[in-house]
Formats: C-alpha cells, structure tokens, sequence
C-alpha cells in the first residue's frame, strides 16, 4: 500500500491499491477556493518487485509549490535505492536551497534562456545551484549505506519543482518529463521538458568514453547502448546519469542532473512524469491525449499506466512488461474533454 500524508488531517493513512510505491503529501494546496491536483500511479511490470518509486509534494516550498519525481532503479537493489531517493531528496533538496540563501554569491547568468527565449527568474539560479548540490549529497547518502551494495545498483530520478509561475526540471537517467499545453487548434499538445539521458546520446557516448568507459550495444540489442567496464563485459548500463552505479562512477556515469526552466504560461495545462516503461511504449502525444480525456485529475496517473501495461502486452508479445510509474500535476483548471480537439 502507498502512503498518502496530508497536513489538513495531521495523519497518515493508507492510498489505495496499486500505489504501493508512491507517496502524495499535501500543503496548503487549496488557494482561493480551487485546490490544485495531481495524481500518482504505480504499477509492477513482471520482471518481479517493482523498482520504481514516485512523489507529488503539494504546497512544497511555498503556497503555490510542488515537488513531483519519479525515481527507476535497477540492478539487485535498484527497488531499495529508488525509494531511498524519494524519502531523502525532497528535504535533502529544501534544506540545500535555504542554505544557499544565506549566502550570497555572484554568478553570470547572462547566457542562460527559458525555454520561451526568455532568461530565467533569479530564483530559478538558486534553485538550480540547490539541484546539483543535492543530487551530489544524495549519491553521497546512497554511497554511505553500509549494508546496500550499490556498486551495480541504482537509480535515475526526473524532477519538476513548481515555484508559482516557475518550472524547475532536474533529469539523471531516462525517466522524462512532458507538458501539455494547448496549441492554436485548441487541442492539446505535448513538449517535451527533458533528454532521454542515454548511452547512445552524443555528448554522454563522449564524456564515458573519455573516461575509458566502453558504450556498446548487443547483437540482440543493436538499438540499445550500454556502458561497459573498460575491460570487462559488465555491467552493461543503459542509462548515462544516475544515483549509485558505483563501478562505473568513475567511467563517466554521473550524478550531475540536466537542469533546465520553463515558465507556465496560461496555455500550459498540465506536466507528467513517467519511468521508461511508459515511454517505450507510448509517444508524448498519446500519453498527453490519454491524460486530456481522462476521467477526472485523479484518474489521470493510472490511465497512463493502464494504457502503457496494455500496450507492452499488444506490442512485445514475448517481452517481459516494464514497471510503469506516473505523476501527474494539474497547472490551470481542468479543462472538460468536449473543449479540446484531437
């Protein structure tokens, strides 16, 4: 079972069923009579325990705020890394960005641009600064479990903090953040937030070959890289940032997460996030149109997941389903389905 925290009910109660690997907590989230909603869903693929873990932290940060990850691990103990990230990073995260406001630093930001054109809010600089600090304590933590061997385990994590009319996307892996905005048709379309962080990508192939990490992929697998010792066949990683991962730390795997910012427009309905599993089976533009015409913002998260389960079964007959993990955050509010065209 999942947990659900909510500070209106000071207590914690049990989620429903299939969210054992999710956490909802809720803060002053409801503002001038409309409450702002998200939703969350989880599910096992069959390849065994399920290794995703997810977060929607409502009023985080501030009235306006919110906190949304979704963390894939991999490896023996990929299922205990993943849900270490998503009970550590939150706090890990807030407590590095009111640090950092105490003490004053000058950076030139002069290069920096939106995804509008436009330059970034100066909170954007700080909490980009509170990202990669945290995500480097975080590794840290992970590092320091004793008792877990992380040396071929771990996790990717993709993050969206929302500050008000702030977007602050923080991605290690290839987990992906999409929004959907609505276009001139008034139909709804997806933009994608984030890069799939893989082996095959240009720039990681380089930095893990310079690192004397190999990036080969299979025969079976010929459009699947993975990352090799620099004279062993093994581990064969196929993402190119993540937490843990340890023997491969030092051939190029990093834990330094690609941050970018987006300002929401009124056009700008919704942002999921969803493990690979859900993207290797359905494009942006299926899973925007799946949350538009879902029934209701608390139905959103598990219509994705339902619809990718179906398609791993219709589309790779003899392949074992992915676990598929989803986060939901609403922008405006909600649009009915009879306003947009498909």
């Amino acid at each position: 079972m999942g947990i659900c925290i909510s500070s209106a009910s000071s207590g914690i109660h049990q989620a429903d069923d299939g969210l054992e690997n999710v956490m909802h907590v809720q803060e002053n989230i409801v503002s001038h009579g409309i409450e702002r909603l998200g939703s969350l869903y989880s599910k096992e693929g069959s390849k065994g325990v399920n290794q995703d873990a997810a977060i929607l932290h409502q009023g985080y940060g501030m009235e306006h705020g919110a906190f949304c990850g979704v963390f894939d691990g991999h490896g023996k103990n990929g299922h205990t890394v993943s849900k270490i990230v998503r009970n550590t990073l939150p706090s890990l995260l807030l407590n590095q960005k009111n640090a950092s406001a105490k003490t004053k630093t000058v950076r030139d930001h002069s290069n920096e641009k939106a995804d509008d054109g436009l330059a970034p809010s100066e909170g954007f600089h700080k909490w980009k600064e509170a990202c990669i600090s945290a995500f480097k304590e975080m590794d840290k933590e992970i590092k320091l479990q004793g008792s877990l061997d992380c040396s071929c385990s771990g996790a990717t994590a993709v993050v969206v903090l929302r500050q008000g009319d702030d977007l602050i996307i923080a991605n290690l892996g290839d987990s992906r953040a999409v929004l959907g905005r609505i276009n001139d048709q008034n139909g709804i379309m997806p933009v994608q937030l984030t890069t799939d962080l893989k082996p095959g990508v240009p720039s990681e192939a380089e930095r893990i070959r310079k690192c004397n990490g190999r990036v080969l992929a299979l025969k079976e697998e010929p459009h699947i890289h993975r990352v090799w010792l620099p004279h062993e066949d093994s581990p064969g990683l196929a993402m190119s940032r993540a937490f843990g991962d340890f023997l491969l730390k030092n051939h190029g795997i990093i834990s330094l997460p690609d941050i970018s910012y987006h300002r929401v427009t009124p056009k700008d309905q919704f942002i999921v996030l969803a493990s690979d599993g859900v993207w290797d089976v359905l494009s942006n533009k299926e899973v925007v149109s799946i949350i538009s015409t879902a029934d209701g913002e608390l139905a959103a998260a598990k219509s994705v997941v339902e619809a990718a389960t179906a398609a791993w079964k219709r589309k790779f007959t003899s392949s074992k389903v992915d676990d598929c993990t989803v986060v939901c955050l609403f922008l405006q509010k909600r649009k009915q389905q009879s306003d947009f065209i498909f």
